[in-house]
């Protein structure tokens, strides 16, 4: 088994954080957002990863494609770097991976996580992985025939077509078929909005009678800007509660850290309540300060804050109080 994620958009609507690193890195409960995607989607698997294709800008830098490789090889897999320049659609990406569509494999968009109860039924041809969602004219969404087979997907349909939307998980049977779909829409040129669209490749496949299913997630979880990445946030560190989130070598000095919060090593929390639903990454230090719902990730110094729904970024320096903060790495405010 295969997995091709494909992540060399710039992040720009979590922009400053996104300026000195990929959407895909930043700290979700601790570990990087694809970090938490790719565990989670091996939980779910049931055969072993053999690969797993990430497909990056080349301004990402040689120390992400490491951190990239490193998150591979912890679930058993050998991480692959691809590289894509231009933003021409989801099937052009990825065919920059096409080597790894061999036999079965899994797609996955790297700013989306989940909570999912069941197993992946690897025996069916292709599985699309969905929600149920209140509003489904934002999103893409399949509909189903009378045996729960997938008949059609429709992009934010203004009327109402199903309540199902796509999270951005897919598993196919055949990466072969799939590979061969795509490279049909390059050769030929069929782009849709000028992009070649992936779902155009899943059109294709049904047409030559592959069977496409739905998994459904018990809960889906955003990462596409701020306040739902901080969101997010919150609700994983919900999920991991029972785990162990406090570093021994964090140093809390007259302090009360609120359930539940990760809490990197080498934090110093003083004169403090911190939490709930707050990440502190390794090393930064906190002094004097009321936070609630935030990232703050590494190497930060937070002095005499009131912080909620907030990001603050690697080496960020905040002094002062507000409710409601973005703050990039390496920013200084006093």
């Amino acid at each position: 088994m295969n997995i091709i994620i494909p992540m060399a958009g710039l992040g720009k609507r979590l922009r400053p954080h996104t300026l000195t690193v990929p959407k895909p890195l930043l700290p979700i409960a601790g570990k990087p957002i694809v970090h938490r995607l790719v565990e989670d989607i091996a939980k779910v698997c049931p055969e072993k990863i053999d690969n797993i294709g990430f497909i990056i800008h080349p301004s990402f830098g040689k120390e992400v494609e490491e951190n990239l490789k490193a998150i591979a090889k912890e679930v058993g897999a050998v991480g692959k770097i691809y590289y894509q320049e231009s933003a021409l659609g989801i099937s052009h990406a990825l065919l920059f991976a096409k080597e790894l569509f061999k036999g079965k494999i899994i797609v996955a968009f790297a700013d989306t996580l989940f909570k999912a109860e069941f197993k992946l039924d690897t025996t069916k041809d292709g599985i699309i992985w969905v929600q149920r969602v209140e509003d489904p004219s934002q999103f893409g969404v399949v509909k189903l025939n009378e045996n729960k087979e997938i008949i059609d997907l429709v992009e934010k349909p203004s009327s109402f077509v199903s309540d199902l939307a796509i999270i951005g998980i897919y598993f196919f049977k055949e990466g072969e078929s799939l590979a061969g779909e795509m490279q049909h829409l390059i050769d030929n040129d069929i782009k849709e909005k000028g992009e070649y669209q992936f779902t155009s490749a899943l059109q294709g496949l049904q047409k030559k009678g592959a069977k496409l299913m739905t998994g459904q997630v018990t809960e889906w979880l955003d990462c596409g800007n701020k306040n739902v990445t901080v969101q997010t946030n919150g609700r994983y560190l919900e999920f991991i509660k029972d785990q162990k989130l406090i570093s021994d070598k964090a140093k809390i000095i007259n302090s009360v850290v609120i359930p539940p919060c990760f809490i990197g090593a080498g934090v110093v929390i003083e004169n403090s309540v911190v939490g709930p639903h707050v990440s502190v990454g390794e090393n930064s230090r906190i002094t004097d300060s009321r936070i609630t719902s935030s990232i703050i990730q590494k190497d930060a110094t937070v002095t005499r804050a009131l912080l909620d729904n907030s990001m603050l970024g690697n080496f960020a320096i905040f002094e002062g109080s507000t409710l409601d903060l973005s703050v990039g790495d390496f920013n200084s405010i006093a």
